[in-house]
């Protein structure tokens, strides 16, 4: 299967803090490409087109780079309206909850 750009985003469980912010400028492997940081108040999460064979191998890769950066967690891999339409996905995928019957 060949390589391809897949598109997501990294939501973290917290804002960056100043410390994280200063050590993510000086990591190399967020500036070669792919990946982006988006701030607002409270909020912060990486905007990803990282080219992989599948989603899942992306999706690795990205995640692969918190490696360097202790204290980051990232709490959800979100595949929004236009990440869905670039990653040539229809919709996303939803598994309802089996019944109470069907778990006991």
């Amino acid at each position: 299967m060949p390589e391809r750009p897949w598109h997501f985003n990294l939501v973290l469980d917290a804002p960056l803090t100043p410390q994280q912010s200063d050590l993510l400028d000086g990591l190399d492997r967020f500036h070669e490409g792919g990946i982006g940081l988006a701030e607002r108040p409270g909020y912060s999460r990486f905007m990803c087109v990282i080219r992989a064979e599948t989603l899942t191998a992306a999706i690795a890769d990205a995640l692969d780079r918190f490696d360097d950066l202790p204290g980051v967690v990232v709490r959800s891999v979100e595949l929004n309206a236009i990440a869905l339409d670039e990653n040539g996905m229809a919709t996303a995928a939803v598994v309802p909850v089996p019944p109470l019957a069907d778990v006991c």
